[in-house]
């Protein structure tokens, strides 16, 4: 038998076209009333979009040490419908919308049970060590077709 330790953390699963990554609401997430802190629900995402690429093969690190990858957010707009509590389980989902030469799109919903929580888009940019545009690395776009949107918007605008 594995003990739960062994077994490491999770990095979620591909559902319905989207990463769902299940968290835990921590007192270390909180503020004095006791519901997320507003600013932790960016760490929320981020985690989610980590999550993806590593369940698809392609971790941060390794992008920026074999091929001088590093993705940045370029633009986030996020709408906050409820709180969360600690101790409660939330799910991250996260799928992409268009993918371009050096960027794409991102949609993350955080969600408790069937309640959205939080609602995020996202253009995520790739760029070189000198903190220049570079393109999305080969087989980047294969991999995350498994999370793309059919019908993503032709706008570089972030449609709300």
């Amino acid at each position: 038998m594995t003990s739960p330790s062994s077994r490491g953390p999770t990095s979620g699963e591909i559902l319905d076209g989207r990463h769902v990554l299940p968290l835990r609401v921590y007192y270390e997430d909180t503020d004095a009333a006791g519901i997320v802190y507003y600013a932790n629900w960016l760490r929320f995402l981020e985690r989610g979009r980590t999550e993806l690429l590593r369940l698809l093969g392609q971790e941060h690190s390794a992008l920026r040490e074999e091929r001088g990858v590093n993705w940045v957010v370029r633009r986030c707009t996020i709408e906050y419908r409820k709180p969360a509590r600690l101790d409660d389980t939330v799910d991250v989902l996260t799928s992409c919308g268009e993918l371009r030469g050096a960027s794409l799109e991102m949609h993350q919903e955080v969600r408790r049970g069937g309640d959205v929580l939080v609602e995020a888009q996202l253009l995520v940019a790739c760029m070189s060590p000198n903190g220049r545009p570079t393109r999305l690395p080969a087989g980047m776009r294969s991999a995350l077709a498994q999370v793309a949107d059919s019908n993503p918007p032709r706008s570089r605008h972030i449609q709300v």
